[in-house]
């Protein structure tokens, strides 16, 4: 198996913790995976890897394998800082609670969709995209990733989704059920389709013909709940 003792990659800062008098370990989600670092005297006062891992930013990275669990993080370079986000409250609360997921997500499951799945989140957050269209394709993927497939294709009974029909979620059984009352239209079921099948860019381009469609997916996505 190959294990380098240096990695050059980019990344995406989950959490930070202060160590000692001026060290912060560090949990960060690369396209190889999540890895603990540790970032010796970042924060001192001229460190130079300070700029290039701050929360909400994208940066590129070099790290090396030390002798301890941690890896030692020797460079950082900001590739892209989200700055946007910290304009808006409800941006940035959206954007920091899917850090906390995904640092959940990737403790638990490691795939290599994870740091995709989070890029693309961020980015569309810091663009001013559809609030809730994005916050639901980031659910939505994520549990997919963590192996949580829903069935977007026939209701609880087995039976084919028709067109033109209403369905409710079950919440329990995290499953569609045909009911005359139900809010799931079948055009809600095609933009899940969709979102669990294309990227969030080209989800965010289509034109919707109700609103309700972002809310009514939101809450199937975060019904999932796997972590």
């Amino acid at each position: 198996m190959n294990n380098p003792a240096t990695i050059r990659t980019k990344a995406l800062v989950l959490r930070r913790t202060n160590y000692g008098e001026a060290d912060r370990i560090l949990n960060i989600l690369t396209p190889e995976g999540k890895m603990a670092v540790l970032a010796k005297g970042v924060r001192r006062e001229k460190s130079r890897l300070a700029g290039g891992i701050e929360m909400f930013c994208l940066s590129e990275v070099v790290v090396h394998r030390g002798r301890g669990e941690l890896m030692i993080l020797t460079a950082a370079k900001s590739l892209k800082f989200y700055r946007n986000l910290l304009k808006d409250y409800e941006r940035m609360e959206a954007a920091a609670e899917m850090l906390k997921k995904m640092d959940k997500a990737s403790e638990a499951v490691s795939d290599e969709r994870q740091f995709n799945i989070l890029q693309q989140a961020l980015l569309a957050l810091d663009d001013g995209a559809n609030l809730v269209l994005a916050k639901a394709w980031f659910y939505l993927n994520l549990a997919a990733a963590m192996g949580e497939q829903i069935n977007l294709y026939t209701d609880i009974d087995g039976v084919k989704l028709e067109e033109g029909e209403h369905y409710k979620w079950n919440t329990m059984e995290k499953v569609l059920e045909k009911n005359e009352r139900g809010v799931i239209s079948t055009d809600t079921i095609k933009m899940l389709r969709l979102m669990l099948s294309a990227d969030l860019a080209l989800c965010l381009k289509v034109k919707l013909p109700d609103e309700g469609i972002c809310g009514d997916a939101l809450f199937i996505a975060e019904s999932l709940n796997v972590i």
